[in-house]
């Protein structure tokens, strides 16, 4: 199981605007109140940073692929700090739906400094392992790198990426047992730890171990990633956000359903978004966009530009 098969970027929005939904088992779950789970959540996930400590495990099928593991600390673990006081352990401000939320992450290394940071709307290569926070059960990982678009996952996901790097590249001296290949030791290596509020919330994935409201933790290696742009406009997806609030799929601009990021025509006048702006010989954008009216809107965000349409 793959979590961008589980997921679609409104998939938040319409289970809060539910009033019901069926978990796993088929029982009726009654929709709770945003706020109330979140303050919810959050003890839950600050509990278990202040209770654990985490190890890192080699994995023999990739090199690679070092597991966190998390444990208890014990009675005889007078040794072990939690990770609520590590400090590789950080956290940011995630806004959706006019909630704020606190979203740890246990940046264990940042990544090549070399190497790009991926935006919230770019493709990734990473290995991954995601767990449910109350059963401890894996619900999906992938221990062989594999190609993430992060407009297809949820956001607790996707909003702790652009903390990461990549790395420097390939190993040319190994390679797996399988044949793939082996990256530098230079990557981005971490945990996040998501409440169910920019998650699945009260609809986890059927058969997935998650229960409704559950927060749920990613072990993450970044290896690469590539700035997209999805409708080969030439305007890269990040910047297609026009609202700037960081999510996709509530820009659009014509108003014909189809997202800025995702149409090639923004303004919907007959024109195509490409031939409205500029590129240096290269094939590079060239910022800024063209306003030719000098109305302040680009041209092509513009739909009275060319005034002849």
């Amino acid at each position: 199981m793959k979590i961008q098969n589980l997921v679609l970027i409104f998939t938040l929005f319409a289970i809060i605007s539910c009033s019901s939904d069926d978990d796993d088992g088929g029982v009726e779950v009654v929709v709770r109140d945003v706020e109330e789970v979140k303050a919810e959540n959050m003890e839950q996930i600050e509990t278990f940073l202040e209770t654990h400590y985490y190890e890192l495990v080699d994995n023999p099928e990739n090199p690679n692929f070092q597991s966190i593991v998390y444990r208890e600390i014990g009675e005889d673990d007078t040794d072990k700090e939690p990770v609520m006081e590590s400090e590789f352990l950080k956290s940011k401000t995630v806004s959706q739906l006019e909630v704020d939320y606190t979203l740890y992450y246990l940046q264990l290394r940042e990544g090549a400094e070399t190497v790009r940071k991926p935006t919230y709307a770019d493709s990734v290569l990473v290995t991954y392992n995601g767990f449910s926070l109350n059963n401890r059960e894996t619900f999906d990982n992938s221990p062989n790198p594999v190609w993430f678009d992060l407009t297809n996952n949820i956001i607790g996901f996707y909003e702790v990426m652009d903390e990461f790097r990549g790395s420097t590249g390939i190993d040319p001296d190994q390679q797996n047992s399988d044949g793939t290949v082996v990256f530098n030791d230079d990557f981005g290596m971490g945990s996040v730890f998501i409440p169910s509020g920019i998650a699945y919330f009260s609809a986890p994935p059927p058969n997935s171990g998650i229960s409704a409201y559950e927060p749920i933790v990613f072990n993450i290696q970044l290896y690469k990633s590539l700035e997209s742009d999805h409708d080969r406009d030439g305007i890269p997806s990040w910047m297609e956000d026009i609202n700037e609030n960081r999510r996709l799929n509530d820009d659009d601009t014509d108003g014909d359903r189809v997202p800025n990021f995702a149409d090639s025509d923004d303004d919907g006048d007959g024109v195509p978004t490409r031939e409205e702006i500029d590129f240096d010989e290269d094939g590079n954008l060239i910022l800024p966009f063209p306003d030719s009216n000098g109305n302040g809107t680009p041209d092509y965000l513009d739909p009275t530009f060319p005034e002849n349409n």
